[in-house]
């Protein structure tokens, strides 16, 4: 039996697979760029160094594997690039990736002349072209060279850096790992200019070296003449390459204008775009904003739309597009607009900018759409506080709320995690915003130890002004939450919602109900590695799930004995 591909499909897998060349070739050209910085930074020790590193760093890449590697590499980076240069719908861009592509462009530019001079003349004139050699020539001997190859060198190393960083700004080890990338990111190149100064002031101090053996001043000045009309040739093809592209493109465009469809939007405005293009790159030549924090890769789904009118005609989601939806859980009106090419006429809702946002222009709203992690939430609520309040000025109220307050958020911040926070009487903590899920949940039992055990120091302080001592509850859970930026305005807070929030939620009323001090749920207590099995286990119905919760009940006796936050404190530690 054979099966017939699915055209989406068979042109989803296709660009897949081309994203991943563009990705692997960048990646070799990164790795040797950073060698040759490194070989480069060697000078700062001497010539000889920078010599010898030459064998372990750049020898390689001069070798048959290597330099086809390197310069295959190159190739399939730069036809990729102007591929997608062509195929692009809009020049309308971020900032950021605006700037990595007039960074790629200019590269061949401003090293064609030192790849081609060292190149040629080294193979035609059999000059051993090392450090001091080529010192020599971009430091003395054509100084404006060397200046162009040391804004080469920062060019080159701004365009790989931001590649890397858009590709690996989603990974949950990312934020934690940028600051220490960045400073290597600095750090490294600055050495390299370090090193090639130091060896350019070396060099001054040395003298002129004979020509080789049977080397002519007639065959010198056929190796320049050659080198100079590669160079030209080179300059030649990388201005036709990029002026083709933009040619070609703009005459698709305006062939693609006789047939064109209609993007409308459900705040009433539209515009016309010829079919194929997405209706991301709709929504940026016609200048709606439009939230896209994965850059239109697919990689997120803040540019989701809900297809309100025309989705009849619409192509089926490719595999990007599938995989994320999926995720979301997203109904079958809703699609990524950064994926979906329309070929007719259609409305759409997006999902992720609010009416009164949508006349705002690009980059002015500081909320993020947020990021998916693995937290440990703590909600933390006073009991019978409407009994307590009965009859006490409200400045007493506040005092008391603000010692209460000041003990949670003591609690939570030496515990290691982050106050979200107060509702009324309650306060919700996250933990586990750095580190791993484990920590976060030991963290959290550290905390609502140390609220419980402060509460009871400040209802002793405080036992002639109230009638009951301070009691609070407090639920513990874990699991995935979308954490970010989310507010208006000056009223920006890092915040959570999810499920796993709500569960929380739901188990500080748990708690409540139990009359406990703590009710946590049992992933907490496995992640946390603390024995808590002594504690009455107890099954909570969960609003929308159809299994219950196994949680561990915690009473106000047990957090009041020595032991128990002694141990929680030691194993934290541990």
């Amino acid at each position: 039996m054979t099966t017939t591909p699915t055209p989406g499909k068979s042109t989803k897998s296709g660009e897949q697979f081309l994203r991943t060349a563009r990705l692997v070739s960048g990646l070799v050209l990164m790795v040797f760029v950073t060698m040759h910085i490194t070989n480069l930074a060697l000078n700062l020790f001497s010539i000889e160094t920078a010599d010898a590193g030459l064998r372990w760093l750049m020898n390689p890449w001069r070798s048959v594997p290597g330099a086809i590697l390197l310069y295959g590499a190159a190739a399939v980076h730069v036809v990729l690039v102007l591929r997608t240069l062509y195929l692009r719908r809009t020049l309308r861009m971020p900032f950021k990736e605006a700037a990595q592509t007039m960074l790629g462009l200019l590269i061949p530019l401003l090293i064609a002349e030192h790849v081609i001079g060292t190149r040629v003349y080294g193979t035609m004139t059999g000059t051993e072209i090392n450090y001091e050699f080529v010192v020599r020539s971009l430091w003395i001997d054509t100084p404006l060279v060397g200046l162009k190859q040391v804004v080469a060198l920062l060019v080159i190393w701004a365009h790989g850096c931001l590649g890397l960083h858009f590709w690996l700004r989603y990974r949950d080890w990312y934020p934690t790992a940028a600051p220490y990338l960045l400073i290597g990111a600095v750090l490294l190149p600055v050495l390299g200019l370090l090193g090639f100064a130091d060896a350019g002031k070396a060099v001054e101090q040395l003298a002129r070296p004979p020509l080789p053996e049977g080397l002519t001043r007639d065959r010198i000045v056929e190796a320049l003449a050659t080198k100079d009309m590669l160079l030209h040739l080179a300059y030649v093809v990388a201005v036709a390459a990029v002026l083709s592209t933009l040619l070609l493109r703009g005459l698709r465009q305006t062939l693609a204008r006789r047939n064109r469809i209609e993007v409308r939007y459900e705040s009433g405005q539209f515009v016309r775009v010829p079919k194929g293009t997405s209706v991301l790159e709709a929504s940026r030549i016609g200048g709606i904003p439009h939230y896209s924090v994965c850059g239109g890769r697919g990689r997120c789904s803040t540019c989701r739309v809900r297809v309100t009118a025309g989705s009849e005609e619409l192509p089926d989601p490719g595999p990007v597009e599938s995989a994320t939806l999926t995720r979301i859980h997203a109904g079958p009106d809703v699609r990524l607009a950064c994926q979906l090419r329309p070929t007719g006429s259609l409305t759409v809702l997006p999902l992720l900018a609010a009416d009164h946002e949508r006349a705002l222009p690009l980059g002015v709203r500081t909320a993020t759409p947020g990021r998916e992690r693995e937290i440990a939430v703590l909600f933390c609520d006073i009991r019978s506080f409407t009994a307590l309040a009965d009859r006490r000025l409200p400045y007493d109220i506040v005092f008391l709320l603000n010692r209460y307050f000041a003990i949670v958020g003591k609690a939570v911040e030496e515990s290691g995690g982050r106050l979200d926070k107060f509702i009324g009487d309650g306060a919700m903590a996250l933990f586990g915003l750095e580190g791993s899920t484990a920590d976060a949940c030991r963290q959290a039992l550290v905390a609502s130890v140390s609220i419980l055990n402060e509460l009871d120091r400040l209802s002793e302080e405080l036992a002639g002004e109230i009638p009951a001592p301070l009691r609070v509850a407090i639920g513990i859970h874990a699991g995935p939450a979308i954490v970010g930026a989310m507010g208006y305005g000056g009223v920006m807070n890092v915040t959570a919602i999810g499920d796993t929030v709500n569960v929380a939620s739901r188990l500080e009323t748990t708690a409540k109900e139990f009359n406990a001090a703590i009710v946590v749920s049992d992933t907490v207590v496995r992640l946390s590695g603390l024995d808590l099995s002594q504690y009455e286990e107890q099954e909570v119905a969960i609003r929308g799930s159809a299994r219950p919760l196994h949680v561990r009940v915690v009473p106000q006796s047990a957090i009041l004995s020595e032991g128990f936050a002694t141990a929680s404190v030691a194993q934290s530690a541990a």
